[in-house]
């Protein structure tokens, strides 16, 4: 009763300030390119409800492969990679290699040989939204100008997978909730057509403006996340904090009404884009914690939620569950005679919350939110510290679709709840787990790292670290993943690993080794002061705008102006494992590439000082910077400053 207290208070404390909070249009038009989307199949809103069971009884499956539905769309994305991939690397003019013969003899009748690429896309709060949101948008071949020269559109076409975490989840739950809507359609948007998405000057303390989808004003928006959470209370389930965190995040990253409190994760599956493998597969990450627990281990179960599936590959748990029938009472990986069938557990922002529920900080950092007002601040404060006491800050997935599954190794066999919390609190904050299972085959992995690691909020290889610490060292939770070595955080400092594009695993004279090549892309100032604060809650359109430019010279190298080679080398880590697979000699320009880009070994481990680059281009000045229309990937138009 404290919880809905709070809540309460903050309503009636906003609706008293209701007259001066500015409002817009109570109606507009929805852009065409958002109208089909993941669809609001929740038989009762936010609210999990009983349903008719199918013929065959849902049930929990072993993780020794894949699940059906995986394998069947691979079928259908590998072949549909093709064209995309050999128009993607033609484009990257590898200098004396054929790419028409290499698919022609490679390709024609068996996709599998040709490279299997998997994104990665970090979590670091909006920062990583918008860094990574730059990156998409340079590796998607819809955004304007960037098949021309020196650009790496094409390569978001060709990849099988797609992974985020934190705030890089809720750039991919967005983009896929919304109908894999490309990050420039959203951008190049006005409110009125794209309702509250993406509208970060607005807060999550204080809601959209009216305008759009939306009609609610501060107090109504408060009062509307009270009453959807209270639904799902009432009817038996157990709700946490993520709950009201992934609604509000919902106004921001789902483009209906009320945040759209129906949407499914799950029911991204049957999305015609995905379903008929013209996008790749989306997977957010979240790491398994008891509540009460402050630090999560690399020896936590690292989960993962697929468009059918949430489950872990790790030997702990070693399983997954049917994530639309979540919230079913599972018991030894069967759904007893006796217990209903559940859907509309699996709310699309929820399991984007579950991804991101960095709540202990949050309460730390509270004070230096300054667009908070002191009053609405003291209410949300009271919120998450009863949440917290009553060791709630978590994401709360119970019943524990896991209950008596694999009893030997699984740590919550015995609990009736399933507990879950930001996916990189075990320092893994770039989503790789998922990518190097030997099972999913990747060969390549672009990995673009936002992380706050250092004083000024930069990466520093941290999460690299972790993952191969985890994948390479760990020897209990390793299960068969293969990782390529890595140097320690002050190596990557000193020798510059963290501020330019890094390729992991490389060796021209052995391209098969067992596991994928990493491309490393660290956030860096090119354009833009991209290290805002993990916790720093809203931007206007003009910073958000420049961070995301700032994303996209970083993955391209400022259109290959750093580097005119670049383009041509980003094609050579795509093709490196294949061509060793396939027997193929690695052309000259390749050579080169991996002289250049692959870490060769050396290390330096010295204290490194304070990181502190300076700008590659010309800095956008914000006061006059361009706006969304006039971004360059939106327009045609070169993203350059020079």
């Amino acid at each position: 009763m404290k919880l809905q207290h709070s809540l309460s208070s903050v309503a009636l404390l906003l609706a008293a300030a209701q007259e001066d909070l500015a409002s817009s249009p109570d109606a507009a038009l929805e852009l065409a390119a958002l109208l089909r989307r993941a669809a609001p199949v929740a038989p009762d809103g936010y609210t999990p409800a009983s349903v008719s069971c199918p013929s065959t009884r849902p049930s929990i499956r072993s993780a020794l492969e894949l699940s059906a539905e995986e394998r069947a769309w691979l079928e259908t994305r590998r072949n549909n990679t093709i064209d995309p991939m050999r128009e993607f690397l033609t484009r990257m003019n590898i200098t004396d290699f054929d790419v028409g013969g290499f698919f022609d003899d490679v390709g024609t009748d068996n996709a599998t040989a040709l490279p299997n690429v998997g994104i990665a896309v970090s979590g670091g709060g909006y920062r990583a939204l918008m860094n990574g949101a730059g990156a998409l948008a340079a590796f998607d071949a819809r955004s304007g100008n960037s098949t021309g020269g020196g650009q790496l559109g094409g390569l978001l076409q060709s990849a099988t997978y797609l992974s985020g975490l934190s705030g890089g989840g809720w750039l991919v739950g967005s983009m896929y909730v919304n109908n894999f809507t490309s990050v420039a359609d959203i951008l190049n948007t006005t409110p009125e057509q794209s309702g509250s998405l993406w509208q970060f000057q607005n807060s999550i303390f204080k809601g959209p403006d009216k305008g759009g989808f939306q009609v609610l004003d501060t107090a109504e928006y408060y009062t509307t996340i009270q009453r959807q959470v209270d639904g799902k209370a009432t009817a038996g389930f157990n709700t946490s904090l993520t709950d009201y965190w992934g609604r509000a995040l919902s106004f921001q990253l789902v483009n209906a009404s009320a945040g759209g409190p129906a949407y499914t994760w799950s029911s991204i599956a049957d999305d015609a884009d995905f379903s008929d493998g013209n996008a790749p597969m989306p997977i957010l990450v979240a790491d398994g914690r008891a509540p009460g627990e402050t630090l999560v281990s690399l020896n936590a179960t690292v989960y993962e939620f697929t468009p059918w599936e949430l489950g872990s590959f790790d030997p702990t748990v070693f399983g997954f569950a049917p994530l639309k029938y979540t919230g079913s009472a599972f018991e030894g990986g069967e759904l007893p005679s006796s217990a209903d069938c559940i859907e509309g557990f699996d709310n699309a922002a929820f399991v984007m919350g579950t991804s991101s529920s960095l709540f202990n900080t949050f309460i730390l950092n509270l004070d230096q939110l300054g667009n908070v007002p002191q009053a609405l601040r003291n209410v949300v404060e009271n919120v998450l510290n009863d949440l917290g006491d009553d060791s709630n800050d978590i994401a709360d997935w119970t019943p524990n679709p896991f209950f008596h599954f694999n009893n030997e190794s699984n740590p919550n066999a015995e609990s009736e709840r399933l507990t879950l919390v930001d996916g990189g609190e075990d320092l893994q904050n770039i989503p790789l787990h998922p990518l190097i299972q030997p099972v999913r085959a990747v060969d390549v992995i672009f990995a673009v790292d936002s992380s706050a690691d250092t004083e000024f909020n930069w990466p520093n290889g941290t999460a690299m670290v972790a993952s191969y610490e985890r994948s390479v060292l760990n020897r209990t939770m390793e299960n068969g993943t293969a990782f390529p070595a890595v140097p320690d955080v002050n190596t990557f400092v000193n020798l510059g690993l963290n501020a330019r594009p890094t390729f992991f695993g490389c060796d021209a004279n052995n391209q098969s080794g067992p596991h994928p090549l990493i491309v490393y892309i660290p956030n860096h100032p090119y354009v833009a002061a991209s290290n805002v604060s993990t916790f720093d809650p809203d931007y206007n359109h003009t910073q958000r705008n420049a961070i995301v430019e700032n994303g996209y010279d970083v993955v391209t190298l400022a259109n290959a102006t750093v580097d005119p080679d670049w383009p041509a080398c980003v094609g050579c880590a795509v093709l490196s494992r294949s061509l060793g697979r396939n027997g193929l000699d690695v052309p000259r320009v390749c050579s080169d590439c991996f002289d250049r880009y692959c870490w060769d070994g050396s290390t330096n481990d010295t204290d490194p000082g304070s990181f502190e680059p300076d700008f590659v281009l010309t800095e956008i000045q914000l006061a006059g910077a361009a706006s969304a229309r006039e971004l360059g990937f939106m327009t045609g138009s070169d993203v350059t400053t020079v």
